[in-house]
């Protein structure tokens, strides 16, 4: 397990305090039917940024902007970017931000839109880190990973204490799983909390890097591919120190999804729970309405669904929801 504490989470809420919201916990009377538990679904879709991603990035840079002259930069799919640039608008710093060819637009432009210089780099997360690296040793940047950092998984975990504290019973979280910043975050703070909880990480089956490095044992390499779920794309890193680890102790369970599931999810969260939500945060729903979820574990009592982010495209958003 990685050094952080309990402690360290509830530093990072103070530190976050105010710039970021406590995000709503509402039961769905279609996914609780369907599941016959109560289900939940946590909303980060209402962050200023649209996304959870603003947690950890506002954590790391407010402890960043202690520095005098500090620029920062990062590598990112799109969501850790535009949480980046919203939190160094807001402390005064400056940011760069290395995305893929493989960024939807939308997402390119809301990261430029908030005052970040952004540098387009090769056709892989791996491809956009290396030169966010190259800037940290060659021009003197300060480097903020988007998911394999303390002071990023930190800020996440606060979703994990904000649950447990609005649902005290809680037997089951779900949570979208990428690089691992989200899910180790929220299962840690959880756990912490109540270590009978069960934790499941969704992921799509094109590109599932942290699937892939469980099952060998440790970090591998991937070739990233086109999803719906675009923000679950990228590798974990050869050298990662805490989120594979984290995550292999942490993880009750890890479901695969294709895209037509993935569809599936973002059809059903804007038709029955009246929300616009990406790929990424739809595989919750989606691995519910497919019965990917262990019925074993959904008899233990109620469940939440970490609902990440609403950043999808408006033109592929009303394709899915017209082909549905």
């Amino acid at each position: 397990m990685s050094e952080l504490s309990l402690v360290d989470v509830y530093h990072a809420r103070r530190r976050i305090e105010g710039r970021v919201c406590r995000t709503p916990l509402v039961e769905s009377p279609a996914l609780s039917a369907l599941a016959h538990t109560p289900v939940y679904l946590k909303l980060e879709t209402v962050q200023p940024t649209g996304s959870f991603k603003l947690r950890g990035a506002t954590n790391a840079l407010a402890l960043l902007a202690e520095e005098r002259g500090v620029r920062v930069v990062t590598a990112s799919t799109g969501n850790h970017g535009r949480a980046v640039a919203h939190a160094a608008r807001a402390l005064g710093l400056e940011a760069t931000v290395c995305m893929s060819s493989l960024v939807p637009g939308n997402k390119v432009d809301a990261v430029r839109g908030l005052g970040a210089r952004v540098r387009i780099v090769g056709r892989s997360q791996d491809d956009a880190e290396r030169e966010a690296l190259r800037l940290v040793h060659e021009e003197g940047y300060a480097y903020v990973p988007p998911f394999d950092d303390l002071r990023v998984i930190a800020g996440q975990a606060t979703i994990g204490l904000e649950i447990v504290e609005a649902l005290p019973d809680v037997a089951n979280i779900v949570v979208p799983l990428s690089g691992g910043g989200l899910f180790a975050g929220v299962a840690f703070a959880a756990k912490r909390v109540n270590q009978g909880i069960g934790m499941t990480g969704v992921t799509m089956a094109r590109g599932a890097a942290m699937h892939a490095s469980l099952a060998a044992g440790k970090p591998v390499l991937i070739e990233e591919q086109e999803s719906l779920a675009d923000s679950l794309g990228g590798g974990i890193g050869l050298d990662n120190r805490h989120t594979f680890a984290m995550t292999r102790e942490l993880a009750d369970e890890i479901v695969l999804l294709d895209e037509a599931s993935i569809a599936r999810g973002i059809v059903h969260a804007y038709r029955h729970e009246r929300l616009v939500v990406e790929g990424a945060a739809a595989v919750g729903i989606a691995a519910l309405l497919d019965g990917a979820l262990p019925v074993q574990r959904l008899q233990r009592g109620p469940l939440v669904l970490v609902v990440t982010g609403a950043n999808i495209d408006t033109d592929q958003h009303r394709r899915l929801v017209d082909a549905a």
